[in-house]
């Protein structure tokens, strides 16, 4: 598990934990107020709708998903982003093998349970 504050936080070191059926989950470098998390999806895993009370981002570093965000559903790729503001419902289906990069606002504390 990796620290909160911690200036370097090499992906080797950030264990990979599971996050639902072809889904895995490594939170990388965070901060009270922002927090850096990878997730590998499988092709057929599904991000399930959900809210938060956090604004995230989130980039397509490879691969292709359908997001619905606000009842809206679009097929992202690589290079993608997404803006999903506080307690906007959202989810994803993988279209192909891919990784997603998510930036929150503040930091998830339930993701360190």
């Amino acid at each position: 598990m990796t620290q909160k504050g911690r200036r370097w936080v090499f992906h080797e070191n950030a264990q990979a934990q599971s996050a639902g059926e072809g889904v895995t989950r490594r939170i990388l470098a965070y901060s009270d107020s922002l927090m850096c998390v990878e997730n590998t999806f499988r092709k057929g895993a599904v991000g399930v709708l959900h809210s938060h009370p956090h604004t995230q981002i989130t980039y397509v570093v490879s691969g292709r998903f359908s997001f619905t965000i606000d009842g809206q559903t679009r097929i992202v790729s690589r290079g993608d982003t997404m803006l999903k503001e506080n307690g906007v419902i959202h989810g994803c289906a993988c279209l192909e093998d891919g990784v997603l990069l998510d930036i929150f606002t503040p930091m998830r504390e339930d993701f360190l349970e």
